[in-house]
């Protein structure tokens, strides 16, 4: 039996997973991610000590896995995508690593965007504010000193396969949906970077691999850190929405992948590329085809502040108590139905699917407004701005999927996954595997291993689903009238955004002086 160990790097936790090849879990560790913010629309994470946390919990997966290094028969990393993870010409790490819910380049992104259609036949991306190329961009404005530093650009799965290995090498699937890759010739365009005005990080780009390649060995020294044994062959690895479509055994159009965490992922692979007009990301998925993506920010994170935010006093009394606010939570959610909140709230707290300027709100709060309704309307309007999503990639396809295939935080709640599947009245399923970037990884593994000959067959023998959603249609009805309303309020709402942003500019004057 071949066992395989993935490093799952996520914006909010970190994990190490350990699958044997016929996808079955059989280790699990994890620590929250080392997250720092030193500003507003700053979201970066702390590198120095990265190595030698995934280390311990490396330990702590493989004693629950009841399992000795040496088993081990090979190891990959799946990552969080976009963002910008970089170390100087010495190879040295010497900046924190920024992550994708990151922001601060914004205005950069909508400026570019103006002009997208000058480089759209060649990236077909569209330009975020989390993308490498305009991160770079905002740090040659505004850090030239740190810029000029920069060495080697990676993403961040391909940065900590680095310090297990010592290769440095970017995967393609990554670079792709990092607007760093001409998708016709999968290769890097110097085009690309004239564009961003970065013309010289060519230089700085590393070969490019596939997901299931060789991508190197434990080196003796990562070995000593984290107790693999050294020699163990490290595979190419994927981005997260990569990872967790094929993890839930989304192979074509007819599944949607729906990733519902730190960011609202929505993806299905197809042999058509999505058009300028569509509003929606292109990238290459492990088998060969594009990927279809419409994503933001505006996913399960947004619950996580608002809890804090709103419960916190309840959040310390269930810890207090040997318990957690989610027992809270389900069961309000068991005994609430969609009529049960009459205010909306828009997940906008680290980016919007909109305006680029939309921040968060509650809209419909009065004197009599519960923090029940409240809470319960943050579920929703996470719903709804998935649905916005699934409508934008409806659009393209033309046909609903036969279901959606469903991961993410959000999937450890079967009655916030039943309000999914009423709000997106389609068919919601959720596979056996609780951490689908680490089977993904696995996967990854297998193939590379050659114990299955390709992508498709590993998915067929190492995924399964376990449960299916279906839409109830009373619940269906209210939601869709819901979502006309709040689709109506985001357009309302429209420029108000971008006045608000220009009012804060003019009180962050005022409090500097």
């Amino acid at each position: 039996m071949n066992y395989f160990l993935t490093i799952d790097n996520g914006g909010t936790n970190t994990k190490v997973v350990i699958c044997n090849e016929l996808g079955q879990q059989l280790g699990l560790a994890s620590f929250p991610t080392k997250r720092v913010s030193s500003q507003p629309d700053f979201q970066e994470i702390k590198l120095s000590t990265l190595l030698v946390d995934i280390g311990r919990v490396i330990q702590e997966a493989l004693h629950n896995a009841h399992l000795k290094a040496t088993q081990i028969s090979a190891v990959t990393v799946v990552g969080h995508g976009k963002g910008l993870y970089a170390l100087d010409k010495e190879g040295k790490i010497f900046m924190n690593g920024i992550l994708s819910t990151d922001s601060r380049a914004k205005g950069i992104a909508t400026e570019l965007n103006q002009q997208l259609v000058k480089i759209y036949a060649l990236s077909h991306q569209q330009i975020m504010a989390s993308q490498a190329p305009v991160i770079l961009r905002w740090l040659k404005d505004n850090q030239p000193v740190k810029y000029n530093q920069i060495g080697y650009i990676l993403s961040n799965k391909d940065f900590i396969r680095y310090l297990l290995t010592g290769n440095i090498l970017q995967e393609l699937g990554d670079a792709s949906g990092n607007n760093l890759i001409n998708l016709t010739t999968k290769q890097y365009d110097t085009r690309l970077y004239d564009f961003f005005g970065i013309s010289e990080i060519s230089a700085k780009l590393p070969p490019l691999i596939n997901a299931t390649d060789l991508a190197g060995h434990i080196t003796s020294q990562a070995a000593k850190i984290t107790g693999l044994v050294s020699g163990t062959p490290v595979y190419g690895g994927m981005f997260d929405i990569d990872a967790c479509a094929l993890a839930t055994g989304v192979l074509d159009d007819s599944l949607f992948s729906m990733i519902a965490g730190t960011w609202n992922m929505n993806i299905f692979p197809s042999h058509q590329l999505a058009p300028l007009d569509s509003g929606l990301m292109n990238s290459i998925f492990p088998t060969g085809d594009n990927l279809i993506e419409a994503s933001s920010p505006t996913s399960a994170g947004n619950l996580d502040m608002m809890l804090k935010i709103l419960l916190a006093d309840e959040i310390q009394n269930a810890k207090q108590n040997h318990k957690s606010i989610y027992d809270y939570l389900e069961q309000m959610l068991d005994t609430t139905k969609a009529d049960y909140a009459q205010l909306f709230f828009f997940p906008f707290l680290y980016g919007s699917n909109i305006n680029p300027n939309a921040e968060g709100a509650f809209i419909g709060l009065q004197s009599s407004t519960t923090k029940t309704e409240m809470i319960r309307a943050v579920y929703e309007g996470i719903c709804f701005a998935h649905r916005y999503h699934l409508d934008q990639l409806l659009k393209i396809l033309g046909h609903n999927p036969t279901a959606i295939r469903m991961s993410g935080g959000a999937c450890n709640s079967k009655h916030w996954v039943q309000m999914f599947a009423d709000i997106l009245n389609l068919p919601v399923e959720i596979t056996a595997a609780t951490e689908l970037g680490g089977l993904g990884g696995a996967i990854t593994c297998a193939v590379g291993r050659g114990v299955y000959p390709d992508l498709p067959t590993a998915v067929g023998k190492m995924t399964k689903v376990t449960a299916q959603y279906q839409p109830c249609r009373e619940e269906t009805r209210i939601y869709n009238q819901k979502y006309q309303v709040y689709c109506s309020l985001l357009q309302a709402l429209d420029g108000a955004w971008n006045n608000l942003s220009k009012l804060k500019k003019e009180l962050n004057v005022y409090h500097d002086n």
